[in-house]
């Protein structure tokens, strides 16, 4: 017999169905789609995603800078009625993520969105990232130490050689609480909150907003969400 027809022979069913699997054009293919303004945003079914990070910001945000434009607009007007708002300078130290879940991308995407929402105020104006960045790269700090007053005062000089005061600092901080039901079940609560400071005065305002969201393992082993 010839070699090549006995080894062909040779081969179960079950090996010539999974050669056939692995000829070209048998395996699974990965389509995708453009979603329009009016489609509702993709389900993360393992980790919060576009449906979760996006209405968070919008709350918490705009409660804060609400708030905010209230005390600051009366002031403002003091010299006069009908005067338009001096717009506040804001120095965004970025996203601190205290969450059980690595937010990957979209830890950039939440400061362009936050950065974006605050820009579009008519009182708040964002300093540059590349600008901060640059400031506390010259002081030699990190965000967190920008609580310590001597440390804040010589950043804000530093920020002011580089023609950049600022009148707030914003700090943003992620947070997630999980609560299992069973081994297959689970909630998971996520938390963004926003804190500002004055630096003139040192009073400072925190706002936050929650989602919870649901995560249900089927009996095959794959995570859905409810």
């Amino acid at each position: 017999m010839d070699r090549r027809s006995f080894l062909f022979s040779g081969l179960l069913p079950t090996s010539l169905g999974l050669f056939a699997f692995m000829l070209p054009g048998c395996k699974g293919k990965q389509v995708a789609h453009v979603l329009k303004q009016d489609d509702a945003d993709m389900v993360g079914s393992h980790t919060a995603g576009a449906e979760t990070w996006k209405p968070l910001i919008e709350e918490s945000v705009g409660k804060l800078l609400g708030r905010q434009m209230q005390v600051i607009q009366p002031v403002s007007h003091q010299g006069g009625v009908g005067l338009p708002a001096m717009q506040k300078r804001v120095c965004f130290l970025g996203v601190e993520n205290k969450s059980i879940e690595e937010i990957g991308d979209f830890k950039e995407q939440i400061y362009e969105l936050i950065d974006s929402q605050v820009n579009n105020s008519e009182v708040f104006n964002m300093i540059s990232r590349r600008f901060v960045e640059a400031g506390l790269r010259e002081a030699h700090l990190a965000p967190s130490d920008l609580f310590v007053p001597a440390n804040q005062r010589m950043f804000a000089a530093i920020m002011e050689q580089m023609q950049q005061p600022f009148d707030y600092l914003l700090f943003a901080k992620i947070t997630s609480g999980t609560t299992t039901s069973n081994q297959k079940n689970y909630q998971r609560d996520y938390l963004l909150t926003l804190e500002m400071v004055n630096v003139q005065n040192g009073t400072f305002d925190k706002e936050s907003a929650t989602i919870r969201k649901g995560y249900h393992k089927s009996r095959f082993g794959k995570a859905k969400h409810y």
